[in-house]
């Protein structure tokens, strides 16, 4: 395979056409290898339009919806990241690229591994890859608020504690709903006690483990 044909490949026909166009994220997804952080068994998918397995039973993200959710998300040099769900850590060496700290949460021991070793197998400094269940947010940190918070899994809703966690002018790039209507949205803290919420398109991808189940009850 021809990885470099491959890469032109996937931004041109894939990433272009889903309305990808900013340079800097162009640039950054030819900087950040894809296939570095692709298992060795699924390395002929690296570029493909599909999610690619990880260990116990996770995915990585297809590539126009990674690189859509990290144009959107439009990181800062001098802003901090919260990511939830590190898989491979593919993500958060695309958001490190432009931050200036990312905490990845994993709640797979194997895959916390995975993710630490490939970042630092990349040479990836400016990551910390935290085990623990960051589902329905995330306490690890103390009272640290983020800029940007990047959900790589779903939720039915979307939890308080996370919009407790986001800085003023801060944003949660997440896919909020459930299987088959879920829409990809962007979640902006305007001030101390209001958010404005911007769906961006709609996608469908796996839950977070350990999601809040919503009620079936109606009224």
């Amino acid at each position: 395979m021809n990885l470099e044909q491959a890469r032109r490949n996937m931004i041109e026909q894939q990433i272009r056409t889903w309305d990808v166009l900013d340079l800097d994220i162009l640039q950054t997804l030819v900087a950040v290898r894809r296939e570095a952080f692709v298992p060795t068994a699924y390395q002929a998918l690296a570029f493909v339009d599909t999610e690619i397995p990880l260990p116990q039973g996770e995915n990585m993200l297809s590539p126009k919806l990674e690189a859509r959710l990290l144009q959107e998300a439009a990181v800062q040099s001098h802003e901090s990241v919260l990511e939830i769900g590190a898989g491979s850590g593919y993500m958060a060496a695309l958001l490190a690229h432009h931050a200036k700290q990312v905490v990845t949460v994993e709640i797979v021991p194997e895959l916390r591994e995975l993710a630490e070793k490939n970042l630092a197998d990349y040479g990836i400094g400016n990551v910390n890859v935290m085990l623990g269940d960051g589902a329905r947010g995330w306490s690890g940190s103390g009272s640290q608020t983020f800029d940007v918070i990047m959900m790589s899994g779903s939720l039915p809703r979307m939890p308080d504690t996370f919009l407790q966690q986001l800085s003023v002018g801060g944003r949660i790039l997440a896919v909020i709903g459930e299987a088959p209507v879920m829409s990809a949205c962007m979640i902006t803290r305007v001030s101390d006690d209001a958010w404005d919420t911007v769906k961006l398109f709609e996608t469908s991808i796996k839950a977070l483990r350990n999601v809040e189940k919503p009620s079936a009850f109606r009224f």
